[in-house]
């Protein structure tokens, strides 16, 4: 099969497509998927820079890659929810030898890990919202997000935060969110109630008494001083040191390192709340499954200037 490699850490052009790469086998629990589409997140590149190696014991070539969208192509003796040519998408399990990650045109899967795509999401929508949309739902239960809650989204345009906004306005929530002046329209038609341009002013001189936020750029310090007695926020970009912690105790309030746990039942609520309209998949570009593609890629996620996901797409459609 097809497989963009690495063989070393470090810069997008350590990115190589190779023609060779040995095909995945499935165990009975498991899913074998033709990739049509998969996507670029900021731990790509982090594990291709090596700044994961700490927590992963991977042997080279490693294959990188953590959303995934395609068809069915074969199953596991123990698999009954899915048939060969289901239209599906997944957050994949890390494979803790990196070999098999999803940037390859076959993927094996655990079942569990997969839901149906809705008949009208495009393989590059479906590939683009694993993995962004199920932390963002997670992190919102992490913070007890209800109707009428205050939550302060950062990063408001990033995966991750596109996702955020639009879940906490369903659940009825009144939501800031930071962003530059050239997404602060783009925020607002996500549902945003306030905007904070963070070149010109400091979150702590717009808001405050916040019952929860989600931070998605490390900065922990701002998200404290905004949060009331008894709030919640969660960090998914920096591990909360502790002083951090000391000070979100003595204000009774909650500091958690959120952690993505990949399932598909989560997978297929987001589905639904797309086939009710409730959410909107925002794609910023598309690059082709070529050692080019795969390493342009790469490089828009990390000019840190992408509206929306960036997809790498197997079968254009």
């Amino acid at each position: 099969m097809k497989a963009a490699i690495i063989n070393q850490y470090g810069d997008s052009n350590e990115l190589s497509v190779v023609d060779d790469y040995v095909n995945p086998t499935i165990t009975n629990n498991q899913v074998l998927i033709k990739t049509y589409a998969t996507s670029v997140n900021p731990i790509d590149y982090k594990a291709r820079q090596g700044a994961l190696k700490s927590m992963f014991n991977w042997q080279f070539p490693v294959v990188l890659g953590w959303d995934i969208a395609g068809i069915v192509v074969e199953i596991g003796d123990d698999v009954t929810d899915f048939t060969v040519g289901d239209r599906v998408f997944a957050r994949p399990d890390m494979d803790d030898t990196g070999a098999f990650g999803s940037y390859a045109t076959l993927m094996a899967v655990n079942a569990d890990k997969v839901a149906l795509m809705p008949e009208t999401m495009s393989f590059a929508e479906a590939a683009a919202l694993p993995l962004a949309g199920e932390t963002a739902l997670q992190m919102l239960n992490e913070l007890h997000v209800t109707a009428g809650s205050k939550v302060l989204i950062q990063a408001g345009a990033g995966g991750v935060g596109i996702v955020a906004i639009q879940l906490a306005k369903v659940l009825g929530a009144t939501v800031a969110t930071t962003a530059g002046p050239e997404n602060a329209t783009f925020v607002r038609h996500l549902g945003a109630d306030i905007v904070i341009d963070y070149h010109q002013k400091a979150i702590t001189d717009v808001i405050s008494q916040y019952d929860a936020v989600l931070d998605s750029v490390g900065d922990i310090d701002a998200g404290l001083a905004v949060l009331a007695h008894g709030g919640r926020i969660v960090t998914i970009s920096a591990k909360p040191t502790p002083e951090q912690l000391a000070v979100a105790t003595d204000n009774d309030q909650t500091l958690l390192a959120g952690w993505l746990q990949p399932n598909g039942q989560d997978l297929a609520k987001l589905a639904a709340y797309y086939q009710n309209d409730a959410l909107k998949i925002v794609i910023d570009s598309k690059f082709p499954f070529t050692t080019a593609g795969v390493r342009a890629a790469h490089e828009r996620i990390e000019s840190h200037h992408a509206r929306g996901k960036v997809v790498i797409e197997m079968v254009a459609e």
